[in-house]
């Protein structure tokens, strides 16, 4: 699995979401309460663009007429047809057997890891022969 730097934290702050292309995939990467989490930006059910979807949480009841609401903002629901996801692990709360979300793992890593250097920038001859520019590779 090939890493790829994505952001400084500060440009994600709790809450947030960043959608980029990573190999001609569709990413969101999750900024949920200083944590965190990837998953692939389409719904294992019909393909929609799922991070684009609301984060809400979990409605959990142990006794009839009793509502408790978990997870707060870490379940995404898809934009078309309200399929559930959790962000941490992309289990699905529609049919949790049959679909999953793609998640990715996210990691901080500290700046001077990341942009560890020295970097050695290739170089190429050039030269310029009776007006055109020649590349020597």
């Amino acid at each position: 699995m090939t890493r790829h730097v994505i952001a400084p934290v500060d440009e994600l702050p709790p809450g947030t979401r960043k959608f980029l292309t990573i190999d001609e995939r569709p990413i969101a990467i999750f900024n949920i309460k200083g944590e965190f989490f990837g998953l692939l930006n389409r719904c294992p059910h019909q393909g929609a663009a799922l991070c684009e979807g609301p984060l809400i949480g979990l409605a959990q009841s142990s006794d009839p007429g009793e509502i408790e609401y978990t997870k707060l903002g870490e379940i995404i629901r898809c934009p078309w047809h309200g399929w559930e996801f959790d962000i941490r692990t992309g289990q699905s709360y529609c049919d949790p057997k049959r679909f999953r979300a793609r998640a990715y793992p996210v990691n901080v890593e500290p700046g001077s890891r990341v942009v560890k250097g020295p970097y050695i920038a290739e170089t190429l001859a050039v030269s310029v022969e009776s007006d055109y520019v020649v590349v020597d590779l």
